[in-house]
């Protein structure tokens, strides 16, 4: 294994996956390339890659599907790299677990450039933290659970991630553009209507009024904020 991490490189067309697994090679990494979901289903089992690099349209079905399949199985960070680049489709991504979503025709330096900050982000989620307790939320941000007055939350990665972040700044306005930066950690243009979308699912877990929120607070114009107990600022 290289020094900078395998990367399992999902991509039908030669004409992408050759010169640009020759580019993660000058920057270090191991490529292995498939061609595949099946390919790609079975070489992620087999080789525990540090990322997988996605394309989306395979001859054998819907890069979407190896999303999910990946995701149910592990945590490993997917880079999702298609021809479609509309605002709905990157959000249908980022929702089914992605952390990144890169746009063809695509500079081999901005992808790499992508990759390293999310594997960056990989590894120093997994630093040991401290179990978090704001009132009757409970977070294991080391064991990936969070529990809502004693029950065990159903959260998908990003959801547990998000709610990690506010819990850690509890009491405090976190801005938009901060969650999406170090939820998603990459660099987002046009609406954070993901973010939108999360911070919903999370409140229906976690059984808040959508009007009057009692665990995570809007602060118009600015972000979100988790509320501690007895702290009425609104």
């Amino acid at each position: 294994m290289s020094r900078a991490g395998v990367i399992l490189f999902v991509e039908d067309e030669p004409a992408i996956s050759d010169p640009f697994s020759r580019a993660l090679e000058r920057a270090g990494f191991e490529p292995v390339v498939v061609r595949t979901a099946a390919e790609a289903i079975e070489a992620a089992r087999r080789l525990a890659p540090d990322l997988v690099l996605l394309d989306l349209n395979l001859p054998d079905g819907d890069g979407r599907d190896v999303c999910r399949e990946l995701r149910r199985a592990s945590d490993v960070p997917i880079v999702m790299l298609t021809a479609r680049g509309t605002e709905t489709d990157r959000v249908v991504g980022l929702e089914m677990g992605a952390d990144d979503y890169v746009v063809k025709p695509f500079s081999g330096a901005e992808v790499i450039s992508r990759i390293r900050a999310v594997l960056r982000r990989s590894r120093q989620s997994q630093a040991p933290e401290p179990v978090i307790e704001v009132g009757d939320v409970v977070v294991d941000v080391p064991g990936r659970i969070a529990t809502h007055a004693g029950r065990q939350l159903d959260l998908t990665r990003k959801e547990f991630d998000l709610l990690a972040e506010l819990v850690r700044h509890s009491g405090h306005v976190v801005s938009r553009e901060d969650l999406m930066t170090r939820v998603w950690d990459m660099n987002w243009f046009g609406s954070t209507k993901t973010l939108d979308v999360h911070v919903g699912a999370l409140r229906r877990k976690l059984g808040d009024d959508a009007a009057e929120p009692t665990h995570i607070e809007t602060v118009r114009g600015v972000g979100f904020r988790f509320a501690v107990p007895g702290d009425d600022r609104k």
